[in-house]
């Protein structure tokens, strides 16, 4: 039995345990989950990863649609996210696969830093058939080390908690959004590295967000990041986004423009400052806090790219209801709006819906939010999880060679 103790929060009365029960990695991260999983490098190495996932219970292939004549900061971009999912501490150890063997190495060098168990295998040359055969002998291996890991009590400075809305409506801004901002405001001072990003669902709000960060240095570069993106739209000629900000869904839920849902967006940070904006699957480099992180607002792209700057758990409010999930970093969700906990409950994780009926305030939702980050922390599986979810999408910046 383990016994945690317990800190007393300065408002309210609940008492916030300061430890979880995760997997001690070699690099000293923790994770809250014990994946062995088998990447592929390219979209044609797909096949033998599944086979391979197919042939060992205990391992999971993460296939994707990109990674051959990609270049320049495309191609760094996908690199960057390959090798972040690898070191993520959710997986316990990694079978890289590729069609071609100097790209392999070169994923398989970068994850081989952190300590964990690492192999690669190229197909060029050999065929699928005697590649799964090699690769599900050394799969089988180390799903059995893996399998003898055991969760032990962790600080809770070791959770990075990133966090995205989707599917969003009156009730995001109104309640779902500030219980995350609720919790970033009791978990933060605890040592928590957290993480919100979402750069087109900013807009209308840039400005205010960027007097959010902590520093001159952070706020212009925030700024910088936004404007990118605003000229990127810009120069595409493309000055009406229809059905993408807002989308359909957003505006039948009542949020009529993009500053309305930019508003609601920016209530997941709470009262926090961020002290660093990363470019898209980067890792936090300035220490414990909040981050911003450079992302798509497609939630499996989004959550994709954080999983791979190595956060361990993510939450996910949702107005209308979202489905998403994430093979390696476990997604709680929760809702506000009492339809959608009706229609999807099997998809809702946390109901914070009382607030709107004023039978829970926002601080008590925050807790409730709390308990269930710290259970899911501790391995208890989220509805995405129980009902297979694992979308993991790459981000890619413009098209290839």
């Amino acid at each position: 039995m383990f016994m945690f103790t317990m800190l007393k929060l300065r408002s309210g009365n609940m008492e916030i345990p300061k430890s979880f029960l995760g997997y001690k990695r070699e690099n000293g991260r923790a994770g809250t989950r014990n994946h062995v999983i088998i990447l592929p490098v390219d979209d044609i190495s797909n096949a033998c990863a599944e086979a391979v996932a197919n042939n060992i219970k205990g391992t999971i292939a993460l296939p994707h649609s990109y990674g051959r004549l990609q270049f320049g900061a495309d191609l760094e971009l996908h690199f960057r996210t390959m090798i972040g999912t690898g070191k993520n501490p959710n997986v316990a150890a990694v079978i890289v696969i590729g069609i071609e063997p100097k790209w392999t190495k070169r994923i398989v060098d970068a994850i081989a830093k952190t300590g964990k168990p690492v192999e690669g295998f190229s197909i060029e040359g050999v065929g699928d058939i005697d590649t799964i055969a090699k690769v599900s002998k050394k799969a089988q291996e180390l799903s059995m080390w893996a399998s003898e890991k055991q969760r032990e009590e962790c600080p809770m400075s070791d959770l990075w908690i990133s966090v995205k809305c989707g599917e969003s409506d009156t009730t995001s801004g109104l309640a779902s959004n500030p219980t995350v901002g609720n919790l970033m405001d009791k978990l933060e001072p605890l040592g928590v590295h957290l993480c919100f990003g979402e750069t087109s669902e900013l807009t209308g709000a840039e400005n205010v967000c960027a007097k959010r960060g902590k520093t001159k240095e952070a706020q212009d570069k925030f700024l910088k990041t936004w404007s990118n993106y605003n000229d990127f739209i810009l120069k595409e000629a493309t000055d009406d986004l229809s059905e993408s900000q807002p989308t359909a869904g957003n505006i039948a839920g009542g949020l009529t423009t993009i500053e309305e849902k930019a508003f609601g967006n920016f209530q997941k940070i709470g009262s926090r400052q961020f002290i660093d904006v990363l470019e898209p699957a980067e890792e936090p480099k300035k220490g414990k806090g909040l981050y911003f992180m450079d992302t798509s607002s497609a939630a499996a792209e989004c959550v994709t790219l954080q999983a791979a700057g190595g956060f361990n758990i993510h939450l996910f409010p949702t107005g209308q209801g979202n489905i998403i999930g994430n093979p390696i970093e476990p997604v709680i969700k929760l809702t506000a709006n009492p339809l959608t906990v009706k229609t999807m409950s099997e998809h809702i994780d946390v109901d914070v819906s009382k607030i709107l009926s004023r039978q829970m305030n926002l601080d008590q939702a925050g807790d409730e939010l709390i308990k269930a980050t710290i259970r899911v922390a501790n391995g208890r599986l989220t509805c995405a999880e129980a009902l297979g979810h694992k979308e993991f999408v790459m981000t890619k910046l413009y098209r290839s060679a």
